[in-house]
């Protein structure tokens, strides 16, 4: 482990391979699992106050279960989550012709509609963040549907930090990311 200001930082995050190889896996991510995506309490807020911006972006399915259940929903763990389509996909989830599942909040994003890029649960993923009273945890999470990325990122030599660079940056700032890369290069 390493600590870093108020985070302790798992060593598989920086041991670990890996760079999403969405040609193999299709987005599953955004398909499997029990529980929508994690949402902090700012994102909550901003689903709340531009859902009316992301909606043209979202298929049918989605925008009914949203419109069902809210922008948001409280998971059994009473923490805040994205709404899924029958139990299946996260709400704001689209699919290309192809069938490769994509978020609609960060097509809206993309076309500049909205400044929010995507809930940071999912820009940060492999990694994942718990927050304690007095620190965060950061930690990889392996999960089989994502073993073609982690393959990928053993070939091109990309561990998991490098990978996630920008999504740590905007979670923890670049002082915060500077830290860690100068751990590694200590440690390499």
């Amino acid at each position: 482990m390493l600590a870093i200001e108020n985070t302790l930082i798992s060593d598989t995050v920086i041991s670990e391979d890996f760079v999403c190889n969405i040609s193999k896996c299709k987005g599953e991510c955004c398909v499997a699992g029990e529980a929508g995506a994690p949402l902090e309490k700012e994102e909550v807020i901003f689903l709340e106050q531009h859902y009316s911006k992301i909606k043209p972006y979202l298929n049918k399915k989605g925008i009914a279960a949203i419109e069902e259940q809210g922008v948001f929903v409280k998971g059994i763990d009473g923490d805040f989550e994205t709404p899924l389509v029958k139990g299946k996909e996260c709400a704001y989830t689209v699919f290309s012709e192809t069938g490769t599942a994509s978020c609609g909040i960060e097509k809206a994003h993309n076309k500049g509609v909205i400044d929010f890029q995507k809930p940071i649960s999912c820009h940060l993923y492999p990694v994942r963040i718990q927050t304690y009273d007095t620190m965060t945890a950061v930690n990889y999470h392996s999960w089989s549907i994502c073993s073609d990325a982690c393959d990928f990122g053993k070939a091109l030599k990309i561990p998991v930090y490098q990978f996630v660079k920008t999504a740590l940056i905007r979670k923890f700032g670049s002082d915060w990311y500077d830290a860690l890369e100068q751990h590694t290069k200590k440690t390499s």
